[in-house]
């Protein structure tokens, strides 16, 4: 494990536990940043599929809730695998200091095409709480603030605030490089409609909820 990563998850977990949530202006450095918004841009159409919401049996395409698609993320090219080891790194990392219990990760490019969205949700499935941390990673050279695809995070601390109507806490502009770390269960969050074509890569550490003696799986 790299002294860099070290250095840095003592920032993020140092966050995690005061605030629930850190944004890190330039995530893994920028030789990563520049392979995989290569790799994204790269990737033909018949590669991305489109992205539903819900999980095994329960899941479904709902385009009013959201209009993105998506590319899973495997080892078996060296921009992505080299991402997902300094992820795995980060796992590891974060477990000594905050004793998440953190088991394995998943993780997916997505795109928003003009005109995309992703209403307001929780990174969590029904009855299934085993996303402990959503990472979210931006790969978009030049985006102003004109461009739309804005990530806006929600305050769920005041027990008074009627569901979907939390306070904005962060209104996060998705620019090249800028990373958001946040636990998975305490933000609603949503994606602004996009003014033009966004990637990022979306990631959730997960803990290992097994029934029955079976491994729970990502996928």
């Amino acid at each position: 494990m790299t002294a860099d990563i070290d250095t840095l998850a003592d920032t993020v977990a140092d966050a995690l536990a005061n605030d629930g949530y850190i944004i890190l202006p330039d995530g893994p450095g920028k030789q990563i940043s520049h392979a995989l918004y290569q790799r994204a841009r790269e990737l033909s159409d018949s590669q991305w599929q489109a992205a539903g919401i819900g999980r095994h049996g329960d899941h479904l395409l709902a385009k009013e809730i959201r209009s993105d698609r998506l590319h899973w993320l495997d080892y078996e090219h060296q921009a992505e695998a080299n991402y997902l080891t300094w992820l795995e790194q980060m796992r590891i990392a974060l477990n000594r200091r905050l004793f998440l219990g953190l088991f394995d990760s998943e993780s997916h490019f997505a795109v928003y095409q003009p005109g995309d969205f992703y209403r307001r949700h929780i990174d969590a499935f029904r009855g299934r709480s085993n996303r402990t941390l959503t990472i979210v990673y931006y790969l978009n050279p030049e985006w102003a603030q004109a461009d739309g695809g804005e990530l806006c995070l929600y305050d769920t601390i005041d027990k008074q605030s009627v569901r979907g109507q939390e306070p904005l806490i962060e209104s996060v502009l998705p620019s090249f490089g800028k990373m958001v770390i946040f636990l998975s269960e305490k933000f609603p969050h949503e994606v602004l409609t996009t003014q033009k074509t966004r990637y990022s890569i979306a990631t959730w550490y997960r803990i290992n909820s097994s029934d029955h003696g079976f491994i729970d799986t990502a996928k």
